[in-house]
């Protein structure tokens, strides 16, 4: 499971920790490049365990090793974490502008500036910021972003080809997490006053309140600044 809570903002540690009475040290999240049927075809690929116990991280990191599985561990739950909860939202931003027929400059443009929001919510939850180049955050927004395999971003293509909601969700199957979690991440991002537009842009998609077509010039009319800010 991944996300944040609609209605109080936790992460899911966090509510696993309140409803199974445990100690932070008990508790160990995982998160990375990771798409489901791909470690089930055994292909490589590496993940990271993150505990506030050393320990912790590294018993679940040996159980869950193999020789094409290969989990890293830190002590950044809460960048490991919302590593995992954002990138649904980024995916499903950078599925609409597939289906709207954008290719890779425009999805590469908005990977990167996913990792900027990611980032800047990360930093002010208490996150370090290495976490974000790694594994958990870059690495797993690339694989959600990119792959067909993803259904994020499999249901903001579908919304970009001109599907309801309501349609998309049937056409891509299973659960894709960005839609509800979306919401409550703009939600944390305003309490932390914190400015995140392309997941503002997803937002307002998928409740109905902009179009997909207006998704784009929305972000590209925004001010002029650095990049660095």
């Amino acid at each position: 499971m991944k996300g944040v809570e609609l209605t109080s903002g936790k992460l899911m540690s966090e509510v696993a920790r309140e409803v199974l009475s445990l100690d932070l040290e008990q508790i160990a999240v995982i998160s990375g490049p990771n798409l489901a049927r791909e470690i089930a075809g055994e292909q490589p690929t590496a993940t990271v365990v993150a505990s506030a116990s050393v320990e912790t991280a590294g018993f679940v990191a040996r159980a869950c090793a193999s020789p094409y599985f290969r989990p890293y561990t830190n002590d950044d739950v809460v960048g490991v974490e919302l590593s995992g909860a954002v990138k649904n939202v980024i995916a499903l931003g950078v599925g609409i502008a597939q289906g709207l027929g954008y290719s890779w400059n425009t999805s590469a443009t908005l990977i990167t500036r996913g990792l900027v929001e990611l980032t800047r919510l990360g930093l002010a939850l208490g996150a370090r910021p290495d976490t974000f180049a790694g594994l958990a955050g870059m690495g797993d927004l690339v694989a959600t972003c990119a792959s067909p395999l993803s259904r994020n971003n499999t249901l903001g293509h579908h919304l970009g080809k001109g599907m309801t909601l309501d349609e998309a969700l049937a056409a891509t199957g299973g659960t894709a997490e960005g839609v509800k979690t979306s919401q409550s991440v703009l939600a944390l991002a305003h309490k932390h006053e914190v400015e995140m537009p392309i997941t503002a842009g997803v937002v307002a998609v998928v409740t109905g309140q902009m179009s997909v077509d207006q998704l784009g010039p929305a972000l590209l009319s925004r001010p002029q600044k650095a990049e660095g800010v």
